[in-house]
């Protein structure tokens, strides 16, 4: 793929991965990006998984044409880009490794026995590398979403290297608009590094930005203020879309019928938007992006064992995991002798930031009946003033 005259990705496709970094679903796989830079000195801008190694090589020896390139820029450090390092050092004995101190530290932790030290160039924030026409501005990126992670803009094509950042789930070949998972993996990828990620923005809004390369995902060449502008709102932890995200945990189905009556009294008091998810069955990365997403949630669970129903439990874990906060927030909890489950969740709830809990709390007996619809009701009245 040609990106620039002296631009072309070299990456590759892993149709067949159904977890990435064995936890995300990917139905439609992933996509591991890398880049060369055509100039009186090539480089190579990261590799790619090992798994892929055949794909990529064939990739690189076709750009390559019997040359050799002077550097490889390494702008992440985790396997899914560079676990091809030490077999591109070994096939191209002049080539040095241009990275950040923090990853060149961490390298000897991947290739056990191989020392770069004298072929290795440590960049620092603003350091430049002249290619020939090409000069590179190296930028550090700490935390988005590994410590050692750096982003490379080109001044000469106006190419951001954006390293994770501008990333989502899926293969190149997929057909898929950007927006819905690009949310997901940045919320399980990113979502706890707001600060970082904003500090990473304003340094690219200071640059003249025409394309976005990041190392998952589709190479933004057209409207990047939108996409920008969505990784602003959500490293900000404001909410994207107005309405309401309702989770439900149930064992025998009254607390979903209890989820699914409020869903519907929401929508019927006006609420823009409704979703609602069931938290046993459904794809918890998705959840945790909807929680992010929308501007109201709902929780609902069954009592288990005089504490919370694990699906909902295991949800509020990952959402206090990745700095879940700002949002207004209704309970309601079912149990057949001793109902529990309110009293943790609103204690979990308690350990995130800026969480606002709608009183009152809803409780319910086993199963929802008419004497619980006025308390049902007065809690969707709160929670959409």
């Amino acid at each position: 793929m040609k990106i620039t005259d002296s631009i072309k990705y070299i990456g590759v496709d892993h149709i067949g991965l159904d977890l990435f970094e064995n936890q995300y679903i990917v139905p439609n796989g992933m996509a591991y990006n890398s880049y060369i830079i055509e100039d009186e000195k090539i480089a190579i801008l990261d590799t790619a998984d090992g798994r892929m190694a055949e794909e990529w090589w064939s990739n690189v020896d076709a750009a390559l044409a019997g040359r050799e390139p002077s550097y490889l820029i390494v702008h992440h450090a985790e396997p899914d880009h560079a676990s091809l390092i030490a077999d591109a050092m070994a096939k191209f004995p002049s080539m040095q490794i241009v990275a950040s101190a923090k990853a060149l530290q961490m390298m000897p932790q991947f290739f056990e026995g191989v020392d770069y030290s004298s072929r290795s160039v440590a960049v620092k924030e603003g350091d430049t590398l002249v290619l020939g026409k090409h000069t590179l501005q190296f930028m550090l990126a700490p935390m988005v979403h590994w410590p050692e992670v750096m982003v490379t803009f080109d001044t000469t094509d106006k190419v951001l290297f954006s390293a994770d950042a501008f990333g989502k789930f899926g293969a190149l070949s997929a057909d898929e608009e950007w927006a819905c998972e690009a949310r997901r993996y940045y919320f399980n990828i990113c979502g706890k590094y707001g600060v970082q990620v904003q500090a990473l923005l304003k340094k690219v809004a200071a640059l003249p930005v025409e394309i976005i390369c990041p190392l998952h995902g589709p190479v933004l060449k057209e409207n990047l203020a939108y996409y920008v502008g969505l990784y602003d709102t959500w490293s900000k932890y404001e909410p994207e879309t107005d309405g309401v995200f309702v989770a439900y945990a149930t064992i025998h189905g009254g607390t979903a019928v209890a989820a699914k009556r409020i869903a519907q009294m929401l929508a019927d008091a006006g609420a823009p938007k409704v979703a609602v998810t069931d938290l046993s069955r459904c794809d918890l990365a998705e959840a945790v992006e909807d929680a992010f997403r929308y501007s109201h949630m709902v929780l609902c669970s069954s009592s288990y064992d005089a504490g919370l129903f694990p699906p909902m439990e295991d949800f509020l874990h990952h959402l206090k995991n990745k700095n879940f906060q700002r949002r207004k927030v209704a309970l309601l909890e079912n149990g057949s002798w001793a109902p529990s489950a309110g009293r943790v969740m609103r204690a979990l709830l308690g350990e995130m930031k800026a969480i606002d809990i709608v009183e009152p709390m809803v409780t319910i007996r086993s199963r929802m009946k008419e004497s619980d619809l006025p308390a049902m009701q007065q809690m969707v009245s709160e929670l959409l003033k």
